[in-house]
């Protein structure tokens, strides 16, 4: 599969990774660091991204120029046309290692918000009782990215899964027509902090494993037919370089 960092933007998924000051991406030795932009909205706008392993589970996390999860879409009322806003980390893995069909593109970790819909059948975010109703609050996600021209050009898209087809997918997928895994690992929010903490089979290898950082929009498509959901708007890229999503490079060595 296509990989999503050049050599100089490779981070070490290293156990027990050195902290320089502090706890937030930006305070770990070998984050990918980004300028801050004060033409971005502060809350996405990235300082810092940063993935660490201990075992078998990786903290994935990111430093903002603002307040973390503060700022989400705004409801339209359907789910078609609906937004979604979110932190991603676009990884080297394939998605065969979280229980997608292998080979199918790029897998990210994600984190996001939209008020229009709930995708996460099996958790209860708010604590409620009713699990149909989250969608506004924060929530983790495994997709699989594409580029898709339908989208726009050069865009990417959650892989669809066309009528009748039948790839190998998470036993948390919750039953929608794309590559969307809802695990229900829980973001944490610590001021301009983001922070995901995942777990992988033990068979799943991650020396060597590559990530990036990404802010992001996507949108449903208004029809509801596919591509399904689309990436509408990069609001910034830790490294810097968006081509970083689209081309190849060679992944670095990680240290156990």
């Amino acid at each position: 599969m296509r990989r999503l960092v050049t050599p100089a933007a490779i981070l070490v998924l290293g156990a027990g990774s050195a902290v320089a000051d502090g706890n937030h991406a930006v305070h770990q030795k070998g984050a990918i660091l980004s300028e801050t932009d004060t033409q971005k909205v502060a809350s996405f706008d990235i300082l810092a991204a940063h993935a660490h392993r201990a075992g078998n589970t990786v903290t994935f996390h990111m430093t903002t120029n603002g307040n973390a999860g503060a700022d989400t879409p705004e409801p339209v009322g359907t789910v078609g046309g609906a937004g979604v806003f979110s932190y991603v980390w676009p990884t080297s893995l394939d998605p065969e290692a979280v229980g997608f069909e292998a080979g199918t593109g790029i897998l990210a970790l994600a984190a996001t918000s939209h008020p229009d819909f709930d995708d996460t059948p099996l958790v209860d975010e708010n604590n409620d009782g009713d699990t149909s109703n989250d969608g506004l609050l924060w929530h983790s996600h495994w997709v699989v990215l594409t580029p898709t021209e339908a989208c726009g050009p050069g865009a990417l898209a959650v892989r669809d899964i066309p009528a009748g087809a039948t790839p190998q997918l998470p036993a948390t997928w919750p039953g929608l027509p794309i590559y969307l895994d809802s695990p229900g690992f829980t973001p944490l929010f610590d001021g301009p902090e983001i922070a995901v903490t995942v777990g992988f089979r033990s068979d799943v290898e991650l020396v060597g494993v590559a990530y990036d950082g990404v802010t992001s929009a996507l949108r449903v498509n208004a029809n509801m037919h596919a591509p399904l959901l689309c990436v509408v708007d990069v609001f910034d890229v830790a490294s810097g370089d968006l081509s970083l999503l689209k081309q190849s490079s060679t992944s670095g060595s990680v240290a156990r």
